[in-house]
């Protein structure tokens, strides 16, 4: 109970509003039919819905995370509420293709500044054992946004309106935003200049990368793009002198495998996500609500595991966490790929989902750790930006990766077993970075408290 206390009401501010951008996203994928319908959409539309989103998240990610080192980290939460609140309202308000994508492209944007911004409020306002329960607890609400906002998309998709899932976010918004202008303390800012040229390469780059996964035209010039603009990026990184995304940050041998863990993670978790609930309804029949509740058994575990992982950290290190974490999803993965779709929901889904879960709740709050770990007060804002753009950018490459290698395949059935089995391989891979992690946090003290 003393614990809980001593956390305060910061805790909460940051977890509701890096809930709610979180549970935003996901209540789209329950949501896109009916929009559609309401506001006479095409396919070609209808994707960019969601791809205006992730574009604009993506693109501005590294940006954020350091402006909200010299702007200030409260000011710059703030800011991001605002956005995030008032475009939410303007797509629920929404009544054409322009206006619902331009929208949705700003909503991005907000997301942006609020995803590293949350993240570098924790590192400034917790230490030491609270630092790490308080991260866990944010790797929790991660998890619980994405699990439970397809279940209450599919409630109010089925039972309201679509708008009703981007206007909740509006009286959230301002009760998060009113107390943290009352609670939230200033943060320390530094005398920096804005890294420009960092920054336009990075949003170009960032971008690109995006529209080349998905995008619907010129996919191919759009990577050749990011290609040659992220390079760039990277030499100019390596020359300034104050870098949008220093590369200190991948010295670290901790940070860089818990990166790559990361990639991984995002990409097995938002391919099963987006394939799983599809696989439901064709192959057996589902609603779109009783797809979203089938998604319970992944759910509820994840939530009881990622609330009992702060225990664990007491007895365990981090790495160690992460390593058993994913080791469940791979061993998930595998056994969702081996029994098969069509052995019925139960044995084919709802029991590897467990697993699944447990795995998903054990590792992201961990992997969150170990992607800041070592880092000073200077670094912190630098080193959330890139957890949330490895975030953003795994998901993605993830996603169209296994739609890609499973794209020759019209049956539902074959498909969705096709798409398991590189789920499972993304799983593996992800893995071996976690065995990366173990291997790189031998030798460190429990305690680490130094940076580099």
């Amino acid at each position: 109970m003393q614990k809980q206390q001593r956390f305060g009401i910061v805790l909460p501010i940051i977890l509701f509003s890096y809930f709610m951008i979180i549970l935003d996203n996901s209540i789209i994928f329950t949501s896109t039919a009916k929009i559609a319908t309401d506001l006479g959409l095409n396919t070609q539309s209808l994707a960019w819905i969601t791809n205006a989103y992730a574009l604009t998240f993506g693109g501005f990610l590294l940006f954020a995370g350091k402006a909200g080192d010299i702007f200030g980290r409260k000011n710059f939460f703030i800011l991001g509420l605002v956005i995030f609140s008032l475009s939410s309202l303007l797509v629920g308000l929404a009544t054409s293709a322009p206006m619902i994508i331009t929208m949705r492209a700003i909503q991005g944007i907000g997301s942006a500044i609020l995803a590293p911004s949350t993240l570098a409020l924790l590192m400034d306002n917790y230490t030491d054992g609270m630092r790490t329960r308080a991260i866990a607890y944010y790797g929790a609400t991660g998890g619980l946004g994405a699990s439970f906002g397809l279940v209450i998309g599919g409630l109010i998709t089925t039972y309201a309106s679509w708008r009703v899932g981007f206007f909740i976010n509006v009286p959230i918004g301002l009760i998060m935003l009113l107390l943290a202008i009352k609670y939230l303390k200033r943060s320390k800012t530094y005398q920096q200049q804005l890294d420009f040229w960092g920054t336009l390469l990075s949003v170009i780059g960032v971008t690109a990368l995006v529209y080349s996964i998905d995008g619907s035209r010129y996919r191919l010039v759009a990577l050749v793009v990011a290609i040659a603009t992220l390079s760039w990026f990277v030499a100019h990184e390596r020359r300034a002198s104050v870098p949008i995304m220093p590369l200190l940050l991948f010295k670290d041998a901790e940070r860089s495998w818990a990166y790559l863990t990361r990639f991984f993670f995002v990409g097995v978790s938002l391919a099963y996500f987006f394939l799983t609930p599809l696989a439901m309804q064709q192959v057996y029949g589902f609603t779109p609500l009783q797809a979203a509740l089938g998604f319970l058994p992944e759910t509820v575990p994840q939530f009881i595991a990622a609330l009992l992982v702060s225990r664990l950290t007491t007895r365990y290190r981090p790495a160690q966490i992460i390593a058993v974490g994913m080791g469940l999803i791979a061993i998930g993965s595998l056994m969702a790929a081996l029994i098969k779709v069509q052995s019925g929901y139960w044995l084919a889904i709802a029991l590897p989902m467990v697993v699944l879960g447990i795995g998903q709740g054990i590792a992201l709050g961990m992997l969150t750790v170990a992607g800041v770990a070592h880092t000073n007060a200077t670094l912190s804002g630098s080193a959330s930006g890139v957890i949330n753009a490895i975030h953003q950018i795994g998901g993605s490459i993830g996603l169209s990766a296994v739609v890609a290698l499973t794209s020759q395949y019209t049956q539902p059935v074959q498909s969705y077993n096709w798409s398991l089995i590189w789920i499972t391989v993304i799983a593996i891979l992800g893995l071996i970075g976690a065995i990366g992690i173990l291997k790189a946090a031998q030798g460190q003290p429990k305690a680490q408290s130094s940076n580099r």
